[in-house]
C-alpha cells in the first residue's frame, strides 16, 4: 500500500468511526480535505473553465462594429459574455484553488518543498491571470449593465479585447505549463501518481509552453488534465473505501 492510500484509509476510517470524542467541526475538515474533494473540485474546475472560456471567445460582442455593437446591447446580447467572464470564470478559479490545496493536503510530508513551492506558486498566478483575464474582458459588460455608461465602440472592445488575451493566452498559459510539470514532479517524487501519469504531465506542460503561440485552443489541455487526474483520485479512493469496509 503506498502513502497516500495508507492515509486516505486512515481518513476513511476516521470518518466513518462513530468515536463521540471526533466533534461535528472535525469531521467537517475531514470532509473537505478528503480525497473526493479534490476531485469534485478537479472536474468542476475542467466544466467551468472550459464553458467560461468558450463563452467569452463565442460573444458577438468580440467582433461587432460600433454600431453592432449598440444594437447587441439593446438587445440584451451580451449575456454570454457577461455569464463567461464574471460567474464561471470566477468560481471556476475557486474550484482550482480547493483541487491544489487538497492535492497538497493529501501529498502532506512527503512533498518536495523546492518542486511544492514551484507547484503552489503557478497555481496562484494562473488562477490571478485568469480572474485578471476574466475582469478585462467582463469590464466591456459591466460598465453597460451596473455603470449606465454608453456601449463602448469596436476601438474600445478591441482594446479589453487584445489586454484580455494578453493576460489569459499569453501568460496564465505559461503559469498552466509550469503547474503541468510542477504537478508531475511533485506527484512522481512523492509517488502519489504513477510514472507514466507524471511523464504525460511533462509531455502536456511542454506542449502547453510551445503549441499556445499557434493554436490558443491547446489551453483546454490545462482542464483536461485537471480532469483526468480528479477521475483518478475519484476512482483510487473508492478502491480504498472498499478495501477498508472488507477490512472492517
Amino acid at each position: 500500500m503506498t502513502g497516500d492510500e495508507d492515509d486516505t484509509l486512515r481518513s476513511s476510517r476516521l470518518t466513518s468511526s462513530a468515536d463521540p470524542s471526533v466533534d461535528a467541526l472535525d469531521q467537517a475538515a475531514i470532509q473537505m480535505r478528503a480525497p473526493w474533494a479534490a476531485s469534485i473540485a478537479g472536474i468542476l474546475f475542467a466544466a467551468l473553465f472550459t464553458a467560461a472560456l468558450v463563452l467569452m471567445r463565442s460573444s458577438p460582442l468580440t467582433a461587432a462594429n460600433d454600431t453592432d455593437l449598440a444594437e447587441l446591447f439593446a438587445e440584451g446580447r451580451d449575456g454570454w459574455l457577461f455569464v463567461g467572464a464574471m460567474y464561471l470564470a470566477p468560481f471556476a478559479g475557486i474550484m482550482f484553488l480547493w483541487f491544489v490545496a487538497v492535492i497538497r493536503d493529501q501529498i502532506g510530508e512527503r512533498e518536495d518543498r523546492f518542486f511544492a513551492t514551484v507547484f503552489f506558486g503557478s497555481g496562484l498566478l494562473f488562477v490571478a491571470m485568469l480572474f485578471a483575464a476574466s475582469a478585462v474582458a467582463g469590464s466591456i459588460v459591466t460598465g453597460v449593465r451596473y455603470l449606465d455608461i454608453a456601449a463602448p465602440s469596436a476601438a474600445d472592445t478591441a482594446s479589453a479585447r487584445a489586454l484580455s488575451y494578453t493576460l489569459m493566452f499569453g501568460f496564465s498559459t505559461r503559469a498552466a505549463a509550469v503547474f503541468l510539470i510542477s504537478l508531475a514532479t511533485v506527484g512522481l517524487r512523492s509517488r502519489v501518481f504513477p510514472g507514466w501519469f507524471a511523464w504525460t504531465g511533462y509531455v502536456l506542460g511542454i506542449l502547453l509552453f510551445v503549441i499556445v503561440a499557434f493554436w490558443d485552443w491547446i489551453i483546454l489541455v490545462l482542464p483536461a488534465w485537471v480532469a483526468v487526474v480528479s477521475l483518478f483520485i475519484l476512482r483510487r479512493e473508492r478502491a480504498v473505501r472498499r478495501r477498508a469496509q472488507a477490512m472492517a
